[in-house]
């Protein structure tokens, strides 16, 4: 329908975005669905993360949406309602325990899950989250 020049200068991930629109994103509905391994609501890093989530753009948080579940949109009832392989899956973050500071967080889409390193600082979690999501895609590709 739409002729293939007109599209072609669209990557997957922008032409998603570009015709599903970004997420309408709820922070609280995601605290309210979402599971940790490894850490807890008080970790650090999760404490970290929420703050960080919150300062980002809406394009952002679409990118961290695709990264982890293989979607930028929100199922209509909310991220009560995602789906992942086995049908009905939280979104979750594990602690990647690695003593190599440099990797990457590993979205896993099938699972829903973010695998988050235990970085030591805010910035250094926030530099290695965007870089993930804004040039990571795939499984594992880190």
């Amino acid at each position: 329908m739409i002729p293939r020049e007109l599209i072609s200068v669209f990557n997957n991930r922008e032409l998603e975005l570009l015709i599903a629109g970004l997420p309408d994103f709820n922070f609280e509905d995601l605290k309210d669905n979402i599971d940790y391994d490894g850490y807890t609501s008080e970790s650090d890093q999760i404490v970290w993360f929420w703050e960080i989530i919150k300062s980002f753009s809406p394009s952002d948080l679409a990118l961290l949406l695709q990264f982890v579940t293989g979607s930028s949109k929100i199922p209509l009832d909310g991220f009560k309602a995602l789906q992942g392989m086995n049908g009905l899956q939280n979104f979750q973050i594990k602690r990647l325990r690695t003593r190599d500071l440099q990797r990457l967080p590993i979205g896993h889409t099938c699972f829903n899950q973010l695998d988050l390193p235990e970085y030591p600082t805010k910035e250094i979690l926030q530099e290695r989250l965007l870089f993930a999501i804004q040039n990571c895609v795939g499984f594992g590709m880190v």
